[in-house]
C-alpha cells in the first residue's frame, strides 16, 4: 500500500486538480472531439507531481504493476508493436502512428494508476459535467447545430460522436460508482441523460456500445463470477479469434433485409472492408505487414496479391475492426499476445468484488463491441478515454467491497493503490 496522500499542501493540491481536470473530460471532448489525449495527459501530470511531492513509492505504484502477468503480456504486445517496424514497408507511417499512441497511453496508465484515491471526492461534479455535456449535445442537434455554427466550428452531427463514444466510457463505472456510493438517483440520471443523447445522435456505434455494456452488466450481475468471466472471455476471444474471416463469413450469412434496415451503418461497405483486410491477412499471417501501416495498406506487398476487387477496400485508412488490425499488422503472433493481455486481465478481476467486477465486464464488452465495429485501433483519443475509464473503474473498486460499508475502511481503500 501507499502512503495516504496529507490532506493540505501541494500535493493534494496536484492530487485534486488531477482529478478535476479528469471530471472535465466530456466538456473538453464536446469542445474539441480529439482533446482527451491532451486532457488526460495533463492530469496524468498532475497526478505524477503529486505524488512526487507526497513521497509516494512510485516504484510501487508505476513499475511494480508492469513486473505482473498481465502487465508483462501488455509489454510483450507493446514489443512486438515495435518489433514489426522492422519489416514494415512504411516505417515513416508507422513511426507517426506510435508517436500518437505512445503518448497517449502513457497518459492513460499514469491516470488509470494514479487517479482512483482521488476521484471519489469528485464523482458527483463529474455526473454534472457528463450530464450538462449530454444536454448539450441534443440541445445542439436539436437546434440543426446552431450553437456549433455560432461558435466558428464544423458543422457536422458526427462532429459530436467522439464526444459520445468518450462518454459512454465513462459512464458506466462513474454510474456505479455514484450507486455504491448511495447517490443512485445521480447515477440514474447521468446514465438516462446520457442515453438520450447516444440515441439522438448520428452515432450507432455508441448506441451498440451502451446497449451491449447494459446487457452484459445485467447478465453477469447474477452469474458466478467463473461463468461471467468465461462468457465475456469466450465473447472476446471470439471476435480475436474470427476477426480474419468475418467479412467472409457475413457476406455469405447476412440477408439483404438486413443491410436494407441498417443501411444508415454502411454495412455493405464494412462487409467488404472486412474481406478485402481478411484476404490480406491470408497473404501475411504470421508477422502481419507492420504496425501502423493501416494508413496506407494499398500500398503494402500483401494488399498486391490479392485480388483487384477486394484491393480497393484497402485504402480506407484501417479495417474499423481493432481485432482484424491487430491479425493485419501484427500477424498471429499480435493476435495471440493480444489474447493473452484478455485471458490474463479477466483472471484478475475474478478477485475483484460483484459489483465492480460485473461494472468491469460491461466495460470490456462496452469497448469490445466498438473496437470491432468502429475505429483504428491506435487512435490516441479512444486510448486516452479508456485510461480515464480504468480510473473511474479502479476507484469503484473499493467502494464496491462489503468493507466499504465501514466509513474508516472507506477512507482507506480510497487512499490507497493495492
Amino acid at each position: 500500500m501507499t502512503a495516504r496522500a496529507p490532506e493540505h499542501g501541494p500535493a493534494a493540491t496536484l492530487d485534486r486538480l488531477g482529478a478535476v481536470v479528469i471530471a472535465a473530460l466530456p466538456a473538453c471532448m464536446a469542445a474539441a472531439n480529439r482533446s482527451s489525449p491532451v486532457v488526460v495527459g495533463l492530469a496524468g501530470l498532475l497526478l505524477l507531481a503529486g505524488a512526487v511531492a507526497a513521497g509516494r513509492p512510485l516504484r510501487a505504484l508505476l513499475v511494480a504493476p508492469l513486473a505482473t502477468p498481465p502487465g508483462l503480456a501488455a509489454l510483450a504486445f507493446l514489443a512486438w508493436c515495435g518489433i514489426s517496424l522492422a519489416w514494415s514497408p512504411l516505417p515513416g507511417l508507422s513511426l507517426r502512428t506510435l508517436s500518437e499512441f505512445l503518448p497517449a497511453l502513457a497518459g492513460a496508465y499514469l491516470v488509470a494508476r494514479l487517479a482512483p484515491p482521488h476521484l471519489a471526492a469528485v464523482a458527483g461534479p463529474a455526473a454534472w459535467i457528463l450530464i450538462a455535456t449530454c444536454a448539450y449535445v441534443v440541445a445542439d442537434l436539436a437546434s440543426g447545430l446552431a450553437i456549433r455554427e455560432a461558435l466558428g466550428q464544423r458543422v457536422a452531427a458526427f462532429a459530436f460522436n467522439r464526444p459520445l463514444l468518450t462518454m459512454m466510457l465513462l459512464v458506466l463505472p462513474l454510474a456505479a460508482l455514484l450507486a455504491a456510493r448511495g447517490r443512485r438517483g445521480l447515477a440514474a440520471l447521468a446514465l438516462a441523460v446520457f442515453a438520450v443523447a447516444a440515441w439522438r445522435s448520428v452515432s450507432g456505434a455508441t448506441v451498440l456500445g451502451l446497449a451491449t455494456g447494459a446487457l452484459t452488466f445485467c447478465a453477469v450481475r447474477g452469474l458466478p463470477a467463473r461463468a461471467g468471466l468465461g462468457l465475456a472471455g469466450a465473447a472476446l476471444l471470439g471476435a480475436l479469434v474470427l476477426a480474419p474471416v468475418e467479412g467472409d463469413l457475413l457476406a455469405r450469412t447476412m440477408p439483404e433485409a438486413l443491410h436494407q434496415r441498417l443501411a444508415a451503418s454502411s454495412t455493405r461497405a464494412r462487409v467488404a472492408i472486412a474481406r478485402s483486410f481478411g484476404a490480406a491477412v491470408a497473404q501475411d499471417p504470421w508477422h502481419g505487414a507492420g504496425y501502423g501501416t493501416s494508413g496506407r495498406f494499398q500500398d503494402v506487398p500483401a494488399a498486391e496479391r490479392i485480388e483487384p476487387d477486394l484491393r480497393f477496400m484497402l485504402a480506407v485508412g484501417h479495417p474499423h475492426n481493432t481485432f482484424l488490425q491487430v491479425w493485419a499488422e501484427l500477424g498471429i503472433v499480435g493476435a495471440v499476445l493480444a489474447a493473452l493481455v484478455l485471458v490474463l486481465t479477466l483472471r484478475g478481476l475474478g478477485r475483484w468484488p460483484a459489483l465492480a467486477r460485473s461494472t468491469a465486464l460491461a466495460l470490456l464488452a462496452t469497448a469490445g463491441v466498438v473496437a470491432f465495429v468502429e475505429h483504428g485501433a491506435w487512435q490516441a483519443w479512444w486510448t486516452a478515454g479508456v485510461g480515464a475509464a480504468v480510473a473511474w473503474l479502479r476507484t469503484l473498486r473499493p467502494a464496491a467491497h462489503p468493507c466499504a460499508l465501514d466509513p474508516a475502511r472507506h477512507r482507506e481503500d480510497l487512499t490507497t493503490q493495492r
